[in-house]
Parts: C-alpha cells; sequence; structure tokens
C-alpha cells in the first residue's frame, strides 16, 4: 500500500516537474501563431492594397484610353464645335500633366537599383558564369528595375501620345480662327443691307422699351417699389452723388496735396487720383443695386444690367488715363504734348472707351436677337469707321507737336520726358495712323472679322501702354519716397528696371488682347517649365532657380567667412600681409568652385553627357584664349608660392613700383610717381623678377663720393664713416663699410656702403648722407672736384665779319647761307682745350 502511494507521489511529482515547460511550449506556440497570421494579414492587406491601387491605375488607363479615341475620332472627322475642341484639349491637358508627373516617379529608387547592380559588376559573357548567390541577386535586382520602369514607359508613351493629341487640336482652333478672319462677307456700303440692319435694330431698342414698360406697370413692380422705398431711396442718392461729385473731390483733394509740396506729393497724388475711379465706379453700382432691387427693369435689360459694371469701369478708366497723360496744367506730362493739344487729346481717348462700350453692346444685341452677318456688317461698320477716325485724329494731334511754333513749345516739358517715352509715342502714332486707314477699308470691302481684329485690340493696347507709362511713374514716386530722393529717382536705374519688369509681366495681357487663347499661354508655360534637353541633360527654369539660388548662398557665405578671416582672424596671427592676401583670395576662389559644384549636384543637372561637347569646346577655346589661361594659371602660381606679395618692392620689365593687387589674370603696380601699371601674371612667371622687399625690408645703399687729389684717403674714410653710422636708418650690425674705388680721372673716388633698417628709405637716405657729405667736407676744407675747360677760338675776326655782314631782312636764309661763305664761324674753327690738371667734363 505504502508503495503504490510512493509511486504515485513520484508519478505526481513528475507531472508538476513538466507542467511548467508545457506551459511555455503552449505559449511559444501560440505566439508563432499570432505571428503567422499576423504577417499572413498584412501579407493580405498589402496585397489588398496593391491590388486596389492596380485597379485604381487600370480604371485611369482605360479612362485615358477613351479619351485618347475620342480625341482621334473628332480630329479626324472635324465637324465638332470650337467649344467642344476646347473641352477636349482641357481634358487632354489633364491626363498629360498627370503622365508628365509619372514620368519623374520613382526616380530616386531607380538610380538606387541602377547603383547596385553597377556595384555587382558587369554581368558574365555568354558561355561564362559567376557565383550562384550574385547570379540570384542580379536577377533580383533587374526585375525590381524593370517593374519600377514600367509604369515609366507606360507615361512616357501616354505622354507622348497626349501631347500629340494637344497640338493637332490646337492646330485645328488655330485654322478656324485663321479662317474667321479671312473670311470675306458682305461689304456694309451695299444700300440693299440697309433696311434690315435698321429695323433690327429698331426691333431690339422697341423691345426693350416695352419689357421695361411691361414690368414697371405691373402691381407687383410697384408694390415691391413701395415696399422698399427707403432702401431705393438711399441707394440712389447716395449713388448718385458718388457718381456726380465724387470726381470732384477727389480731384480738389489731389490739388490741395499737390499744393503743399511736402515729401512724397506725386506718390499721394497718385492716390488720391484713384478715387476718381472709385467714388464713381461705385456710385454705378448702388445705383444698378437699386434698379436690381426695384425689379423695374425686364429679361433684356437685365441681361444689359449684368454688364453694366463693365463699362463704367472702361469708361471711368479711361477718363482717369487720359487725365494722367495730359494733365490739364503746365505739368511735366508722360508723353511729350503741347498743353492747348491736351484737352483734344483727352477726348479722344474718351471716345475709344465709348467705342468699346459701344462694341460690347453691339455684341449682346446680335446674340439677343440672332442677327445674321448682313446685319452684323452694317451695324458694325459705322463703330469702325469711328474708332479709326479717332486714332487718326491722335496721330495728327501727336505730329502737331513737332510743327507747332516755338512759342507753343515747353522747352523745360521736352527736356524733362525721356527719349524711351517719345519714341514709344512716335510709334504709337504711326501704328494708329496705319489702323485708322487699313481698318475701314477692310470692313468696306467685307472683311468684318479682320477689322474689327485690328481696331479695338489697338485701343487696348493703347489702355495698356498708358497703363504701363502711368504705372512706371507710380513706381518711380514710390522709390523717390522710399529712398528720399524725391523726382530725381525718375532718372535711377531702378526705376528702369521696374519699367522692364511691368513690360514682361504686360506681355501676357498683350498677347491676350491679339487673340491668344489662354490655353496657349498655359501651352507656352508648360513647355517653359519643362525646359529643354541636352543629350540627357534636361535643363528646366525650377533646376536653373535651384541652382541661382545655391549658388547665390554658397557664394555669399564665401564673402562672408573671406570678410572675417580679413578682419578678424588672419590680424591675430603671424602670418604677413601677403600670405594673409593669398589666404583669403584662395578661399574666395575654393569657396566659388564648391559653391558652383554643390549648386549643380542640387539642381539635378547631369553633365557627364556633355563631357565630349565641353572637351571639344575647351580645345577651340583653349586655342583662342591662351593668353588668358596662361595669365589665370600663373595667377594660381602667384598665390600659391608667393614669389611676390601684396605690398613688396618690385622691379619687372624696367618698371619699378609697390605692388598693390594680384588677381588671376594680371597684377597692379603702383609706380613711385603714383601711376598703375598692369602687369600680366605670365610676366611675372616666366621674366625676371627683383623683389626688394621679398621676405624683409633691410636693403643696402650706396653713396659715391669724389675728393680731389691730395686729400688724405685715410681721413676722408673716417669722416665718411662716421656720417654713416650717424644716420638713424643704417644698421650698425653689420657696421657700414667705405670702400676706396680707384683713382678717377678728376678724383679720388669712394663709396659708403650701408644696410638701412627699411629699403624703401632708401632714396631719403642717400639725400640725407649727401646734404651730411657736403657739410662736413665744407667743414674739413675737403675740396670736391669739378671739370674745368677752356674754350679758345682760332679765328675771332671771322666772327666780327659775319656779325657785319648781316643780310636784311626778306632775304633767303638759306640763300644767303650759300653765297657767303665765310658768314659765322665753324664748329671745326671751334677747339676745346684742357688745362693741365683740370678735371674733364662733358662738353
Amino acid at each position: 500500500m505504502s508503495r503504490v502511494l510512493g509511486q504515485n507521489a513520484q508519478a505526481n511529482k513528475g507531472a508538476t516537474d513538466l507542467w511548467p515547460h508545457a506551459l511555455s511550449w503552449r505559449l511559444i506556440c501560440a505566439l508563432a501563431l499570432w505571428l503567422c497570421l499576423a504577417v499572413l494579414g498584412s501579407v493580405a492587406l498589402s496585397g489588398s492594397a496593391w491590388a486596389q491601387e492596380r485597379t485604381q491605375q487600370q480604371i485611369y488607363l482605360e479612362d485615358w484610353q477613351n479619351t485618347a479615341l475620342r480625341a482621334e475620332r473628332a480630329i479626324d472627322s472635324s465637324r465638332a464645335s470650337t467649344a467642344a475642341f476646347e473641352q477636349l484639349r482641357k481634358e487632354l491637358a489633364e491626363f498629360r500633366q498627370q503622365f508628365q508627373a509619372e514620368r519623374s516617379k520613382n526616380t530616386q529608387r531607380i538610380q538606387t537599383l541602377n547603383k547596385q547592380i553597377e556595384a555587382l559588376g558587369a554581368a558574365p559573357a555568354d558561355g561564362e558564369s559567376e557565383p550562384e548567390d550574385i547570379a540570384i541577386l542580379r536577377s533580383q535586382l533587374t526585375l525590381q528595375l524593370n517593374q519600377l520602369n514600367v509604369p515609366r514607359i507606360v507615361a512616357e508613351q501616354a505622354f507622348s501620345r497626349a501631347d500629340g493629341l494637344v497640338s493637332e487640336v490646337d492646330t485645328i482652333i488655330r485654322e478656324r480662327r485663321t479662317r474667321y478672319l479671312l473670311e470675306r462677307g458682305p461689304s456694309p456700303l451695299n444700300p440693299e443691307l440697309w433696311p434690315a440692319a435698321f429695323e433690327t435694330l429698331f426691333r431690339a431698342g422697341r423691345t426693350l422699351w416695352l419689357e421695361t414698360r411691361t414690368k414697371i406697370g405691373s402691381d407687383t413692380t410697384i408694390e415691391k417699389i413701395w415696399g422698399g422705398m427707403p432702401d431705393l431711396l438711399a441707394l440712389v442718392l447716395l449713388g448718385s452723388f458718388l457718381l456726380f461729385w465724387g470726381r470732384s473731390w477727389a480731384r480738389r483733394l489731389g490739388e490741395h496735396l499737390r499744393g503743399l509740396g511736402a515729401r512724397g506729393t506725386g506718390l499721394w497724388t497718385f492716390v488720391v487720383s484713384l478715387l476718381q475711379v472709385a467714388l464713381p465706379f461705385l456710385g454705378i453700382m448702388l445705383l444698378a443695386t437699386a434698379l436690381e432691387l426695384a425689379g423695374v427693369l425686364g429679361v433684356r435689360a437685365t441681361l444689359m444690367l449684368e454688364h453694366l459694371p463693365a463699362w463704367a469701369f472702361i469708361l471711368l478708366s479711361f477718363h482717369w488715363l487720359g487725365d494722367q497723360l495730359f494733365k490739364t496744367s503746365r505739368e511735366v506730362n508722360l508723353l511729350p504734348l503741347a498743353v492747348v493739344r491736351r484737352g483734344e487729346a483727352r477726348l479722344m481717348i474718351d471716345l475709344l472707351a465709348v467705342t468699346l462700350v459701344l462694341q460690347d453692346l453691339l455684341i449682346q444685341l446680335y446674340l439677343l436677337e440672332n442677327t445674321g452677318q448682313d446685319t452684323q456688317a452694317v451695324l458694325s461698320f459705322p463703330l469702325i469707321l469711328v474708332a479709326a477716325l479717332v486714332l487718326y485724329r491722335l496721330h495728327k494731334i501727336g505730329g502737331a507737336r513737332s510743327r507747332a511754333p516755338q512759342e507753343e513749345r515747353d522747352p523745360e516739358q521736352e527736356t524733362r520726358i525721356s527719349a524711351g517715352a517719345s519714341r514709344v509715342f512716335e510709334v504709337v502714332r504711326r501704328g494708329a495712323f496705319f489702323l485708322g486707314v487699313v481698318a475701314p477699308v477692310l470692313a468696306a470691302i467685307g472683311y468684318i472679322n479682320a477689322a474689327e481684329a485690328l481696331i479695338y485690340p489697338a485701343i487696348q493696347t493703347l489702355l495698356l501702354l498708358a497703363a504701363l507709362f502711368v504705372l512706371q511713374r507710380f513706381a518711380g514716386d514710390l522709390y523717390g519716397f522710399a529712398s528720399r530722393q524725391g523726382e530725381a529717382a525718375r532718372d535711377s536705374l531702378v526705376l528702369v528696371a521696374i519699367g522692364f519688369t511691368l513690360s514682361l509681366l504686360s506681355l501676357p495681357v498683350l498677347a491676350l488682347i491679339w487673340g491668344a487663347r489662354v490655353a496657349d499661354l498655359t501651352e507656352i508655360w508648360s513647355r517653359f517649365l519643362l525646359g529643354f534637353q541636352i543629350g540627357d541633360t534636361q535643363i528646366s527654369p525650377v533646376a536653373f532657380l535651384s541652382f541661382v539660388v545655391v549658388f547665390a548662398i554658397g557664394y555669399g557665405v564665401t564673402r562672408v567667412v573671406q570678410s572675417s578671416l580679413r578682419t578678424s582672424l588672419l590680424p591675430k596671427t603671424n602670418i604677413d600681409p601677403g600670405g594673409q592676401n593669398a589666404i583669403v583670395s584662395g578661399l574666395g576662389y575654393v569657396g566659388v568652385f564648391l559653391a558652383a559644384l554643390v549648386a549643380i549636384s542640387m539642381a539635378g543637372l547631369d553633365l557627364s553627357s556633355l563631357a565630349i561637347v565641353a572637351g571639344a569646346l575647351s580645345v577651340g577655346i583653349g586655342f583662342g584664349l591662351q593668353t588668358i589661361v596662361s595669365n589665370f594659371v600663373s595667377g594660381i602660381i602667384l598665390l600659391v608660392e608667393r614669389p611676390i606679395s601684396k605690398g613688396d618692392w618690385i622691379e619687372v620689365g624696367g618698371l619699378m613700383g609697390y605692388v598693390r593687387d594680384i588677381s588671376v589674370r594680371s597684377t597692379r603696380i603702383e609706380t613711385f610717381d603714383r601711376s598703375d601699371v598692369i602687369v600680366p601674371n605670365s610676366d611675372l612667371i616666366t621674366g625676371t623678377v627683383t623683389n626688394y622687399t621679398r621676405g624683409n625690408t633691410v636693403g643696402r645703399v650706396i653713396v659715391p663720393v669724389g675728393v680731389a687729389y691730395g686729400t688724405d684717403p685715410r681721413r676722408v674714410e673716417a669722416i665718411l664713416k662716421e656720417i654713416a653710422q650717424s644716420h638713424p636708418m643704417v644698421l650698425l650690425n653689420p657696421a657700414p663699410s667705405v670702400i676706396f674705388q680707384g683713382f678717377g680721372a678728376d678724383s679720388l673716388d669712394f663709396e659708403i656702403r650701408a644696410i638701412l633698417r627699411d629699403v624703401n628709405w632708401v632714396l631719403a637716405v642717400k639725400s640725407d648722407l649727401n646734404f651730411e657729405i657736403a657739410k662736413r667736407f665744407a667743414a674739413e676744407d675737403i675740396e670736391i672736384p669739378f671739370a674745368q675747360r677752356d674754350l679758345w677760338i682760332r679765328n675771332p675776326e671771322a666772327l666780327v665779319a659775319g656779325r657785319a655782314q648781316e643780310p636784311e631782312p626778306g632775304q633767303d636764309r638759306e640763300a644767303r647761307g650759300s653765297e657767303g661763305g665765310a658768314a659765322g664761324p665753324d664748329l671745326d674753327d671751334l677747339q676745346a682745350s684742357e688745362a693741365d690738371g683740370e678735371p674733364d667734363i662733358d662738353r
């Protein structure tokens, strides 16, 4: 019994010992199962996401295929309307933009894979093998690369197709517009067409009047007017007040500011003058709101009311521009025109605004009445004729300036108006004359569309040019106010840059005025952003801008570091000034090179494909610019080796002076007469250069001295040594020496040779020593010899005879010389004999 119990206890103990191990195994199995399920779930989710993305791509490609096929059918048939083609082009442009983005997708990943494949080395040739691991890795990388390249290849093909379809649609639209402009219709001068046109115009006016009268007479309208009478009265009164008195208020305020004459008067006067447009425009909008709230307008009048703000803005802005261009008082105008002609010029500008408003009104009439081509030609011709006459009159007004009497001209005006404004004014004047003649002729013979395409854009171009002139003057006043230069700022270079910028910004507006479509401008802009390709390198404005910004930052950092080194760090070292200048210059060259290198890298420009072209160009440039390259290399050598430095006293090619600047091409030397000499660096490298102050400023001075024969040489030596040693600039170690050079023809020759502390003072020291020598020799009774000569004349009687036979005035001097052979002494008769013991000097 006890044995059985013992066996059971032992069995229970073994089971108890095995339980923790079984539990741990169960936990491990559960954890492994959970991990497997998680991995499978993530794989399933990623697979479903990938499948969903794949499905979306397939749907997008199917939509593209349907759009492309629809576009190709429309292009082939060419029966769709222009509006339909515009909508189709918009859809194609959106697809093209998307494909453009897909073309550059996964670029970084593809580059990484290419580098990984290149790191594996070249693929084995046929019949050769490589290690199995490398072969497996190469195949996996190649498979990934192909999978990433497939979307790019598809996007590239789709982009090319979309771009071609867009070009074809643009061609169709342009051809239709060209045919429309060149289409010839009936002549408006045909009297048979006039009754129908006048009937259409009368019917449109009568219908407008009947609708309005019916609307006003209805009980609903009357009740609405009485119900909103307070609001209507307030709108009408305030609108009328702003319309009729707003401009006068603004004008008086501008005259008041102009009379103050304070700083910035022109700026604030311009700002206040804008109220001449804003206040009446606000009044018209209030009156239009009152009419709309009252409900007194019919359908046609309501449609016309929608265009009233645009018409009011045209009239008010043209009138304001006329006031700005041709002021009433004798102020400086933007355009050269006599004072007596300015009022007429403003009237012509107002008439141009009226023609634009009437032209838009006729367009609305054509749409409402659904008029035919005959009626449109008859109704449009008088308006074209009026606009042409106004342009022709502007031409005559501008030409009257050159034919005006002298007393009617204003010399101050003509001198202060820029030559550029005068040239633009003359071009506009001649263009107005051309259009004033051509447009009516085209309209008369039936080319109404071409005439309208010439005359009305010309008027809008005049408005644009006038606005540019006014804005440029405002920019000049604003710059003068900010820089405290006043009216002098109008002649600054900043104003020229502002005018150029405004001209560039106005080019898209000018293109739209002359018939360009918004799609054309967006196409040009997209082409511009796309850039151009040279080899495998794509150069785009974004890349160029990135290059400029990064290079500018690098260049600025380089200049800051150079300035810090030059002013803060290097002066505290023991480096000589020449070495400091070389370090600063070298750092500048390295900084500019690194800035260019980093900018090219950040811009993503791959210039490896241009290596061959650059090599070929470098050969040609090398032959043509070999002298410049030689000087450049010599400049680098000068900065590195530093045989000469800034501030050195050098002598090269017979020129002597101080080095003031060393650049990469040349060196500037300032001579002792304060003139600058530019020496090419190659001359300093290949030629012989004497540097008097290289390393230190110690130099030698040599002073020659001559004494008369009979003087004690040792006494002279002692005196000269004492003089040399007493000068503060002469070093005593090594001590100065006196050399007895020899026996000259007239003197005993000595030399003082001394080492100076600063060789730059050599001339001053030499002069001081000479002064001291003269003083001491005079005190010591030492004679300094000088040459003497006796002149003997052999025939003095010939001189007297020649003087007595002086020829009379008026006779030829050469003839008298030939007749009187002994008229004067011959040079051969003059002999100089040296006295015994006297020094010889030049004759």
